[in-house]
């Protein structure tokens, strides 16, 4: 339906006595707000209500965004609107409802609010000097959280080293740009003292709680329903100040209120990602062997910290996942996340990896030049061999299972990679200048219980199933999971038609209402298919025992005499003898005809968390093939390969169109997408007709190759594979544009790799 364009999305709901949102914001990275004036905008046509943050404020309970396990994080307290001051341009100041968005709009601009500008707190290395700008003034500096992760004894590796290499990278902020912007309708009925809300969200359940707690209304008196979700890439994972606001909104109208963000205001209000300076340094044997890295992550995360997953996390993962693929033992790495008038940053499709992944293979291709090392060479001499799991990284992971030699091995073998080198050359000595570049990387899905749950927050880990025969012997299965069109629905139904043995066109696949899915995490950090998929299969063979049972009582057969097969109750011989919906007609309508004390239990609910491992890593290699226009500074990206594993794999298809959508994300970041402020803290590109996003036109062919290692920790052996293609593009792009360089004696460590960028590092201008 999502391809013939038959989707039902927040955007199509009209709800009846339906009133719009809009509101008036800042434009002031950092202002006070003095007064505000709404008399005239009150009597404007449509106008219902105007609400500031003071009237909010009074039905709603503020929030932080800070867990308790990352040790002495914090976050100004936040509120729906703000009350004293406004903290990055675009930021949410009034609301306005009316009949129309079109009034609200226009009513929005007869507010009068005055500001008093203040100094805007941009610059990160500024921001941590001591008598800065506080973005905050009651926290009393501008740091958000520090980590510190050292195994001891690094700065001796590094003075004995054979070979050291260190580079300073930038990575450029960006953000999600969904096909469907948030959106979200509050329904707030005060006869019953129920709120639903339908929302373009990722994390049904997750909301749930939160309009729940902080509006003080009964959990079971919140309903939320996520239909189908125009992509979020983690974007729709966090709480919003306009979505919060909503919910206030029909509170105060009774009535229900929807707000569609448009493109400007999500590039000033959606989440970005990825602000990160990374000081960094490898130290390497004679041979080229890895000795120890050292690192310094400065990330930068906007006015506050994310609710409820925080602006820490990103980080945090950057930090942790450095080195990964590698055996090296040595590690030291500082980690600072610092506030700034800017929007906030949080949890973006690959959290941190792909900065982690760049500023490792960076620095691994860099070695393999200092070592005389071909960079294939270098890392099938670096890389954890596949017969060392289990194993733990320097920064404590723990790895069950992984297979890089493997992948590097099927990497090589797919490119050709001797013969692209050699045509590398040749094409060298006529001025054609083009560049390999390779990437592996290591990728955090399944989180357990442990991610979150320490943390004090009441964000899931587990997921649960419904599934149960309908009297016409058809099959529903109600998942928490959720749909966001990467085929959530069709590998659960595949999962669910596959353990029951029937047609997979007789399984509904059902999602995104919290009032009728069982309670769970649903879906992020790549879970979908390891945690909800597992949840469907045990549901679906616990159904599949009852069904047999059932059957077994009207043929007076024994147990394990029976299976079920292409929707058939079939004996040891495959014979056909009794059809699943003449089992459904029996139990449903004539229960009287079968053997006393039985019950047929033709419904089941299971839910599932992770046991084991805390995470079930999954990993992989990628390269990309580019040619430079040394002249001009434009990079054609000629092709890209990527080897991954995810453990078992259920449809093929959709996991390579999730590599292909992933890797076309990490090479928009590559080459693309940047978020440019200007020193007062302005949005100077704000808009489509200036942000940059891959086209069509601009791709590469993607050629994908798979290795499978299934986690033991579930019968399914399902890993993640949503994140893979972001994890390490940009990374293996970085490379290869260097590749390209290297016979000008340039090198480039920032991205987006602009041409004017490209051009600097050349010395043409």
């Amino acid at each position: 339906r999502l391809l013939a364009g038959k989707g039902r999305y927040v955007t199509d709901l009209t709800l009846p006595r339906m009133v719009h949102a809009a509101f008036l914001r800042s434009p002031y990275a950092h202002a006070r707000i003095v007064s505000i004036d709404a008399e005239a905008a009150r009597a404007m046509p449509g106008v219902r209500l105007i609400a500031t943050g003071e009237d909010l404020a009074r039905i709603c309970a503020p929030w932080t965004g800070t867990l308790d396990h990352f040790k002495g994080m914090k976050s100004p307290p936040q509120l729906p609107l703000p009350i004293d001051k406004a903290v990055w341009a675009g930021q949410a100041v009034v609301a306005i409802v009316a009949d129309t968005r079109a009034q609200a709009e226009d009513a929005a601009e007869a507010v009068m609010v005055e500001f008093e500008e203040l100094a805007a707190v941009i610059d990160i290395d500024a921001a941590r000097e001591p008598g800065a700008d506080l973005v905050a003034e009651e926290l009393g500096d501008n740091i958000c959280f520090r980590a510190r992760l050292d195994t001891g004894g690094i700065d001796d590796v590094f003075t004995t080293a054979a070979h050291v290499v260190e580079e300073e990278f930038h990575f450029g902020r960006h953000t999600a740009v969904t096909l469907e912007p948030r959106a979200i309708i509050a329904d707030y009925d005060p006869s019953e003292e129920k709120l639903t809300v339908h929302h373009a969200t990722q994390t049904p359940f997750q909301f749930q709680d939160l309009y729940a707690r902080h509006f003080g209304i009964p959990e079971a008196q919140v309903r939320v329903v996520a239909p189908d979700i125009g992509g979020s890439f983690g974007m729709k994972l966090h709480v919003y100040h306009e979505d919060m606001a909503v919910v206030g909104l029909s509170i105060l109208t009774g009535r229900p209120v929807k707000f569609v963000a448009d493109r400007i205001e999500s590039f000033v209000s959606d989440i970005h990602a990825r602000d990160h300076r990374v000081r960094a340094r490898m130290a390497v044997d004679g041979d080229g062997t890895i000795l120890a890295m050292d690192v310094d992550d400065v990330t930068a995360i906007g006015a506050f910290s994310t609710y409820p997953r925080t602006s820490a996390v990103e980080g945090n993962q950057v930090i942790r996942l450095i080195g990964a693929p590698y055996r090296f033992r040595n590690y030291r790495a500082e980690l600072s996340v610092v506030f700034q008038n800017k929007v906030q940053t949080s949890q973006y499709r690959a959290v941190g990896h792909p900065v982690a992944t760049a500023v490792t293979e960076r620095l691994v291709d860099m070695a393999a030049a200092k070592a005389g090392l071909d960079p294939a060479e270098m890392r099938a001499l670096n890389l954890i061999p596949d017969d060392a799991y289990p194993c733990e990284s320097p920064t404590g992971y723990r790895f069950e299972a992984l297979s890089h030699q493997q992948c590097l091995s099927r990497l090589k073998a797919m490119m050709d990679y001797d013969r692209l080198r050699a045509e590398q050359a040749a094409l060298r000595g006529r001025g054609i200048h083009r560049g390999i570049g390779i990437a592996s990387f290591v990728e955090i899905s399944n989180p357990s219980p442990a991610f979150y749950g320490i943390g004090g927050a009441r964000i899931s880990a587990q997921d649960g199933a419904i599934v149960k025969v309908t009297p016409s012997g058809e099959v529903r299965c109600l998942i928490s999971v959720t749909e966001q069109g990467q085929g959530t629905e069709t590998i659960i139904g595949q999962i669910v038609a596959d353990q029951l043995g029937i047609a997979r066109e007789k399984v509904k696949v059902i999602t995104g209402d919290t009032e009728v899915t069982p309670h769970g995490g649903a879906t992020w950090a790549c879970r979908g298919a390891g945690i909800g998929g597992e949840t469907a299969l045990r549901a679906a063979r616990a159904l599949k025992a009852n069904v047999l049972k059932v059957a077994a009582a009207i043929l007076q057969a024994q147990d394990g005499e029976l299976d079920l097969t292409d929707g058939w109750v079939v004996d040891g011989l495959g014979q056909q003898r009794l059809s699943l919906a003449e089992v459904a007609r029996i139990a449903y309508f004539r229960s009287d005809t079968l053997p006393p004390d039985t019950q047929a239990q033709l419904t089941v609910a299971h839910h599932f968390a992770p046991q084991g491992y805390p995470f079930a890593f999954t990993n992989g290699i990628q390269a990309c093939h580019v040619e430079l226009d040394a002249e001009t500074g434009f990079v054609r990206i000629l092709k890209h390969w990527v080897v991954e594993d995810c453990g078992r794999i259920i449809n093929p298809l959709l996991v390579d169109e999730q590599v292909r959508g992933g890797v076309v994300q990490g090479l928009g970041a590559a080459f693309f997408e940047e978020c440019l402020y200007d020193g007062a803290g302005q949005l100077t590109n704000g808009s489509l007709a200036d942000y940059l996003v891959p086209m069509a036109c601009e791709m590469p062919d993607i050629e994908i190759g798979h290795v499978e290692t299934p986690t033991l920790d579930t019968i399914l052996g399902a890993k993640g594979v949503g994140e893979a293609g972001t994890a390490a593009a940009s990374a293996a792009a970085l490379n290869a544009v260097n590749d390209a360089m290297a016979p000008f004696g340039a090198t480039i460590a920032q991205i987006p790799m602009t041409p004017a960028r490209l051009l600097r590092a050349l010395g043409r201008i």
